[in-house]
């Protein structure tokens, strides 16, 4: 029996526990995939770390952290096939990354630039989606214009990642119902950390688990455990595959709940210590994917001091190159607000742009900002 065919109910998929002991079957992946695997895991921390440092310090807008989440982020995107499409919310940036998004573009992002949502074309991600579950009815559309477009085959996939929040909204219903019905390549990941801003999960839903809320749309569904990196790569993978290559009797969709926990605040402008307490917190960290991929390589063989110590060095060059990058861009004139937001202003965009326009010359540039 695939990973995919378990009932939700039967428990969580591991191939880790939280020690780092094996108790599921392993990927098979090269010593260099394994290294690769840890340093974009440990890339995606330091980079939170420091961006919330940066939004603290003024040099940065609100920013959502994703500590906690490395192990869902970067299993997931190392599944992807080259010809993969990821489409995100607002919380992948270890994703992206994996992807081939610059770090420079994700700062420029929530510096206020519109020059980071510009990404490479080689990358095949989408652009954030900050309104909750948007972005699925777009991944959807995608799947199903690539499956037209190729006579109903494909060998394209397309992954899109959500919170357990996004299962209460009518776009999450709509764009699985469609994906059931149409039969598209998706795989829809669920980033279920617990809480949905204050909103904890037994509020989302009184289904036992998220994962089951596929057997309504005609597809499976999987329960995961989403710090562990080595059994989200696995389900991801297992998903790609059936998406571009079902069985006979089988449905191309699939949806995978990743349960895991952010260790910070929903963002930079949340307090998550009026809604949960550090004794919760602390219960989870000991579930961290970081270390627990660490000892795992370490019992292999494949990590030691020295090594983890030079992975450790080069994602921090690596992450204050991008910061020197993000910071020494040219600052973009407010007025390009306005540019990117249709590919033709719309009268009332342009009436907005009007208007700002007018105050700026009537009042100057110092009138906007705060001292």
């Amino acid at each position: 029996m695939s990973t995919l065919e378990r009932d939700p109910g039967d428990g969580m998929v591991q191939v880790l526990d939280e020690e780092g002991g094996v108790v599921g079957d392993v990927p098979d992946l090269s010593e260099e995939e394994f290294v690769a695997m840890y340093r974009h895991m440990k890339l995606a921390r330091h980079f939170d770390e420091r961006a919330v440092s940066l939004q603290r310090q003024g040099r940065m807008g609100t920013y959502p952290p994703l500590s906690g989440q490395e192990g869902a982020q970067v299993g997931s995107a190392l599944a992807l096939a080259e010809d993969d499409w990821m489409i995100p919310s607002y919380r992948e940036h270890g994703a992206a990354l994996v992807r081939g998004l610059p770090l420079k573009q994700t700062l420029l992002y929530w510096m206020g630039d519109e020059r980071g949502s510009l990404i490479p074309e080689d990358a095949n991600v989408f652009t954030p989606a900050v309104p909750i579950a948007s972005q699925v009815p777009h991944a959807t559309g995608m799947a199903w214009a690539d499956k037209l477009k190729n006579d109903g085959d494909t060998d394209r996939a397309f992954i899109c990642y959500f919170g357990d929040g996004a299962t209460s909204e009518g776009d999450f219903h709509e764009g699985l119902n469609f994906a059931g019905v149409f039969d598209t390549p998706n795989v829809f990941f669920c980033n279920n950390n617990q809480w949905a801003i204050s909103v904890p999960r037994e509020r989302q839903t009184a289904s036992e688990t998220l994962a089951q809320k596929a057997v309504a749309y005609g597809f499976e569904g999987v329960q995961i455990d989403g710090m562990d990196p080595l059994a989200v790569y696995k389900a991801t993978t297992e998903a790609l595959e059936k998406a571009k290559n079902p069985g006979e009797g089988e449905r191309r969709p699939t949806l995978i709940e990743a349960v895991q926990y952010r260790f910070g605040a929903h963002t930079t402008a949340d307090d998550p210590s009026v809604y949960r307490e550090d004794e919760e917190v602390e219960k989870w960290k000991a579930k961290d994917p970081i270390p627990r991929l660490e000892r795992f390589l370490r019992n292999q063989g494949i990590l030691d001091d020295d090594r983890v110590a030079a992975v450790e060095e080069s994602v921090r060059e690596e992450v204050a190159d991008a910061i020197d990058a993000a910071e020494s861009t040219v600052r973009p004139d407010p007025s390009s607000m306005f540019e990117h937001v249709f590919a033709e202003q719309t009268p009332e965009i342009r009436r907005q742009a009007e208007e700002f326009a007018r105050l700026r010359e009537e009042y100057g540039d110092d009138a906007f900002v705060e001292e």
